[in-house]
């Protein structure tokens, strides 16, 4: 693997980018997301310390995903084919593949409230750290509904 400093703001990966690369977080905080026809983003999922960030596709095929830093990153990258050859990381990859699982289920069956509580939950110590904005779009919520939830929340304390 090799270990590089990341500044924030930093695009690692482009929609359309061919690429096989795998980022693992030592210190920092990067997001994978899209971008829809009409521009909005929409985030897959945060990386912050001890995470896997990837995008899942094949060999030689376009990515989908854009990775940027949030903050200033180190990261450790390493081609999928050579973690394939050293043996991944399991404990990283089932975090990141149980993360994905729970948050399909989420945005499937889920109200803006417990979406909210899951995320607080799965990161909790990135909540400070990300614009709200951004949690509303890993949320699949507007800004506005995810401040009456917090809102809401608070009431309750």
């Amino acid at each position: 693997m090799k270990k590089i400093n990341v500044k924030k703001g930093a695009v690692l990966q482009r929609k359309g980018d061919i690429s096989s690369r795998v980022y693992l977080v030592e210190s920092g905080l990067l997001r994978s997301y899209t971008i829809d026809e009409k521009g909005k983003e929409h985030i897959f999922m945060f990386g912050p310390e001890h995470w896997l960030v990837a995008d899942s596709c094949e060999p030689n095929t376009p990515c989908q995903l854009f990775i940027d830093a949030i903050e200033d990153t180190i990261i450790n990258i390493a081609l999928k084919e050579d973690l394939l050859k050293e043996g991944p990381d399991l404990n990283a990859l089932l975090r990141r593949l149980n993360t994905m699982q729970n948050r399909i289920i989420m945005l499937m069956s889920s109200n803006a409230k417990v979406r909210y509580e899951h995320f607080i939950k799965t990161y909790p110590n990135i909540i400070q750290r990300v614009p709200l904005k951004m949690v509303a779009s890993y949320l699949g919520i507007t800004p506005e509904a995810l401040s009456r939830v917090r809102h809401e929340l608070s009431l309750k304390k």
